[in-house]
């Protein structure tokens, strides 16, 4: 916005010094751009409403939910080790379960969120480097992923249980919090 200003000003002061000497219908049509150029600059400007507190905590929860369940169905094709494709089940199943309760309490917020499951390029660059990674090598980045994203979105529950703003938001955070310290205790424990 600021960069909106200045070249308007800019426009106006080159366009004033034109106009020093000049006939008074040239002044008029540099009057007439400056005016033009100042209502389309200022119509250029909009600024996008920011998040609610709520909203931005359903879309982390709702993307730390798929890249999890992503990266656990990679697991259960890739890894190298029965532990591993038995913890990616187990991780399935949870993750699927706990989005389809954060839809409900989402729902129930007024007014109602929708969560949206964006993977961040961080997510996206994991899920490459799984995609093309084999045995031992897949293990490694699958457990890495696991104890950083429950690591994460534990402190996200934990924060939000603590200080959010939308009831039915916090009561599925606190709810779900024992449960992700559970799953990264889980993560923890696994060999690679």
């Amino acid at each position: 916005m600021t960069r909106h200003i200045l070249t308007t000003a800019a426009a106006v002061a080159a366009l004033a010094l034109g106009g020093c000497g000049r006939s008074d219908e040239t002044a008029a049509t540099n009057a007439a751009v400056t005016d033009t150029t100042i209502a389309n600059t200022t119509a250029d400007v909009s600024v996008a409403p920011a998040k609610s507190a709520g909203q931005a905590f359903a879309d982390t929860v709702a993307t730390s939910d798929a890249f999890e369940i992503e990266s656990s169905r990679l697991a259960q094709q890739n890894a190298a080790s029965t532990g591993i494709k038995t913890y990616a089940g187990k991780m399935i199943a949870a993750h699927e379960e706990s989005t389809a309760q954060l839809k409900t309490a989402a729902a129930a917020a007024s007014p109602a969120i929708t969560p949206v499951a964006t993977m961040t390029a961080d997510q996206q660059a994991k899920l490459a480097a799984m995609r093309t990674a084999t045995g031992a090598d897949f293990d490694r980045l699958y457990v890495e992923a696991q104890k950083a994203a429950h690591t994460d979105a534990l402190a996200a529950l934990r924060a939000y249980a603590a200080s959010g703003d939308v009831a039915s938001l916090k009561a599925f955070a606190t709810d779900l919090s024992p449960k992700v310290a559970a799953h990264l205790n889980m993560a923890n424990a696994l060999k690679v």
